[in-house]
């Protein structure tokens, strides 16, 4: 009985102090949707879809564009529609640059790297992607057989990624590559379970989550294993990876107390590199190989001017683009359309700040709707329809769009933008002069509904075949 009083005491508690903060924060927030008011302890969850995020904040952002909504007692602040995500992250850009609490991959990254460091550490880190972009090569062909493409689309940004870091690709059937694949991460962050842990960081024993960790620490392994190799192999005159750049940083800055180039961030980089460099090109291509199975007179059409513009007997490269606008125009709305990151990553604003109407404190989430700007209908009129017209103008020229943000915008945008640009365009250029695509059931039949809608967006699981043109 003792038990149980206390119990309840802890619990009428915390219900106290959620409701006094709850109230707090309503002084200076953005107003919350209406109806209900957020729950003690719980906030607004009940009222989100994990399963689709954007559709839930659509829903309650009929109220307005700026909005608080709370995953569990913790307030963010939620951006819909391009006006007000454009607002924050490009015209008050460096005030919205911090990088809000993701508590899963905190663990994990515990502050050092790219993609969830902040502060000076994160300024200085950032620039070496410069030095790995320059170093990107060619992508190699996918073999001409019938299959579940995940597999092969994942080895070629890996191996990309990997002579980047590591100077080195792997074999196809290497144990080490293979068990470093294995390790999605989309599919992971959008576990209901895992939506749950972050927003109640104390719940740390919810099932699935332990594989989460285990994962990363046999990625960790072979990261370590790799810079111990570099190490001992480093030429200060001769730089030869991303991995030698970093040591030699780390060497001219080491009497600076104050550097950020240490051990910890260079492993929390190539996490960074290896995690968010990969699967996110390789799910980007798949659902968009299926998008082109669903719709063969797009992937004709694409190879038409491929066979027009490079010809057969030379690999596109990336001086073609401009030559190729209906192809870069698919690239571009494959990403549109599939919303790889429907509400990105949470930001963190870096200082109190006056945002229109009110006043958010140092170090709130914000949250981005991008599927409020990709799904923009007068910018993308029906934009439920997968249609390259969307980046063309009246003369078949590809036309630019300030509402595609497919990797986000402002300072925060995705730091590797450039080389998954240069890898999606490769991929799909070298497919389709290559192959035609051969779908198993009649295109009409294909569903090219996501499987989950979380922070990723995943395809459904489907097979084809590569026909050798």
């Amino acid at each position: 009985m003792d038990f149980f009083i206390i119990l309840v005491i802890c619990l009428s508690c915390l219900i106290l102090l959620s409701l006094w903060n709850g109230s707090y924060a309503k002084q200076k927030l953005p107003p919350g949707p209406t109806p209900p008011t957020p729950l003690p302890i719980v906030g607004n969850i009940l009222q989100l879809n994990t399963k689709n995020i954007s559709k839930s904040i659509s829903m309650l952002a009929k109220d307005g564009p700026v909005l608080t909504v709370y995953c569990g007692m913790k307030p963010t602040v939620v951006l819909h529609g391009y006006e007000a995500i454009k607002e924050a992250l490009i015209d008050q850009g460096e005030e919205f640059s911090g990088r809000g609490s993701f508590p899963m991959l905190d663990k994990i990254a515990q502050g050092f790297g790219v993609g969830f460091s902040n502060g000076e550490r994160w300024k200085q880190i950032r620039f070496s992607l410069m030095e790995a972009l320059c170093l990107a090569e060619a992508l190699k062909k996918t073999d001409a057989s019938p299959c579940d493409p995940t597999f092969l689309l994942g080895c070629v940004p890996w191996n990309v990624i990997s002579t980047i870091i590591f100077q080195n690709r792997f074999d196809y059937s290497d144990q080490k590559f293979l068990t470093l694949m294995n390790s999605p991460w989309i599919q992971v962050r959008s576990g209901f379970l895992l939506n749950l842990y972050n927003a109640f960081p104390f719940l740390r024993v919810l099932p699935g989550s332990h594989n989460v960790f285990k994962n990363y620490a046999i990625q960790r392994s072979f990261i370590l294993e790799k810079v111990k190799e570099h190490q001992e192999s480093l030429d200060m005159n001769n730089p030869q990876d991303f991995i030698d750049y970093f040591l030699i940083k780390m060497e001219k800055e080491r009497h600076n107390q104050h550097s950020e180039f240490t051990m910890d961030n260079l492993i929390a980089t190539i996490w960074d590199l290896l995690t968010a460099g990969t699967e996110t090109t390789s799910t980007t291509m798949r659902y968009g190989l299926l998008l082109l199975l669903k719709h063969p007179e797009i992937s004709a059409k694409v190879r038409e001017e491929i066979d027009h513009v490079v010809g057969k007997n030379q690999s596109p490269c990336m001086q073609d683009r401009s030559r190729l606008p209906y192809t870069d125009a698919v690239v571009h709305e494959i990403q549109r359309y599939i919303n790889l990151a429907p509400t990105s990553i949470p930001h963190a604003v870096t200082q109190d700040i006056r945002f229109r109407e009110s006043l958010i404190l140092k170090g709130t989430a914000i949250l981005t709707d991008l599927t409020s700007v990709l799904y923009d209908d007068k910018e993308f009129p029906n934009p439920e329809k997968s249609d390259p017209g969307h980046f063309l103008d009246e003369s078949g020229n590809f036309k630019k769009s300030d509402y595609f943000m497919a990797f986000s915008a402002g300072k925060r945008a995705c730091a590797g933008e450039g080389l998954a640009r240069m890898e999606l365009f490769l991929i799909l250029t070298t497919i389709l002069q290559n192959f035609t695509l051969k779908p198993l059931v009649d295109p009409k039949d294909i569903d090219i509904t996501s499987v989950h809608k979380g922070i990723g967006t995943i395809p459904p699981f489907y097979e084809l075949c590569f026909i050798l043109v």
